[in-house]
C-alpha cells in the first residue's frame, strides 16, 4: 500500500489534473518571472546554484586527469538531464515568495517535509539512472567508432573535428543525447514542481508532464531548446555563468508549471 501510494499519492482515485494549452508567449511570461524570482532572492539562488559549477569544475578536472576526456561534453550536457530535481529548492522558493511566505534560504530545504518527498525520491533516481545510462552509451559510443584513449585535449578535440570518426560521434552522439532530453523533458517538465505544491504520486507527476507535452508539444520543444541553449552558454566560461542560469531556469520552470497546470 506504502509503495501504491508513492506513485499514485494520498487518495486511491486522485482526480485528473487540468492540463492548459500554452504558447510562446507564456514561455517569455514566466521567463520574465523567473528573472523577477532571482532579482528578488539573489543571495538565495545563488547559494545553492553555486554547487552546479563548483560540481562542474571538478568533473572537468577528473576528466582531464582519468583519461576520461571523451567524456566532458556528456557530463556537461548531463546538466540537462539531471536539473529538474536539482533545481528543486529553487522552486520551493519561488512558490514560498508567490504565496507571500518567508524566503530565507534556510526554507529551501522544507522540500524535506513535503508529503511528496518518497514520490520526490522515485523520480530522481529515475533521473540518475537515465543520467549514468547516457554516460554509458556516451562511452560507448566513443570507442565503437575507433577512437582510443586519447593522449591529450589537443588531440582529442583535434580528431572530433577533423576526422571522419569524429564527425560521426558527433553526429550520432548528439541524436543519442537528443532522444534522452526528450525522454527527461517529457517526464518531468512539471513533475517536481507539482510534486512540491500537492500531494501527488510520482506516477501522476509523470503522467501530468507527459499530457502537458502532448497537449503543447511546439511549445515544450521551445522551452527544451531554450534550456539547452542557456545551459550551454552558462557553462562556456568554465560553468560559472550557470550560477546564474540555473537559477533563473529553476524559477521559470516553477512558473511554467503555474501556467500549464490547473488549480
Amino acid at each position: 500500500m506504502a509503495n501504491f501510494r508513492i506513485l499514485v499519492g494520498a487518495g486511491n482515485r486522485p482526480a485528473p489534473l487540468i492540463v492548459r494549452r500554452i504558447g510562446p508567449a507564456d514561455l517569455k511570461n514566466v521567463l520574465a518571472k523567473g528573472i523577477e524570482d532571482f532579482v528578488a532572492m539573489p543571495s538565495h539562488v545563488v547559494f545553492l546554484s553555486l554547487i552546479y559549477p563548483i560540481v562542474g569544475v571538478l568533473l572537468a578536472r577528473m576528466t582531464f586527469g582519468n583519461d576520461l576526456i571523451h567524456l566532458l561534453f556528456p557530463l556537461t550536457a548531463g546538466f540537462a538531464l539531471i536539473g529538474p530535481f536539482a533545481a528543486i529548492g529553487l522552486y520551493e522558493m519561488s512558490r514560498r515568495r508567490e504565496a507571500g511566505l518567508n524566503t530565507s534560504w534556510k526554507h529551501a530545504f522544507d522540500v524535506l517535509g513535503t508529503p511528496s518527498i518518497r514520490a520526490v525520491a522515485v523520480l530522481a533516481f529515475l533521473l540518475i539512472v537515465i543520467f549514468v545510462c547516457w554516460l554509458a552509451v556516451a562511452h560507448w559510443l566513443y570507442h565503437f567508432v575507433g577512437f582510443g584513449a586519447p593522449e591529450s585535449p589537443t588531440i582529442f578535440i583535434r580528431n572530433l573535428l577533423t576526422t571522419s570518426s569524429g564527425h560521426k560521434l558527433l553526429l550520432v552522439g548528439s541524436a543519442i543525447g537528443l532522444l534522452f532530453g526528450i525522454v527527461v523533458l517529457t517526464t518531468s517538465v512539471v513533475a517536481f514542481p507539482l510534486l512540491l505544491d500537492r500531494n501527488v504520486g510520482a506516477a501522476t507527476a509523470v503522467a501530468t508532464s507527459i499530457r502537458a507535452v502532448l497537449a503543447n508539444p511546439v511549445t515544450m520543444t521551445l522551452w527544451g531548446s531554450i534550456v539547452v541553449a542557456a545551459l550551454v552558454i552558462g557553462s562556456l566560461p568554465f560553468f560559472v555563468g550557470l550560477a546564474v542560469v540555473m537559477p533563473v531556469l529553476g524559477h521559470a520552470t516553477w512558473h511554467l508549471y503555474r501556467r500549464v497546470v490547473g488549480p
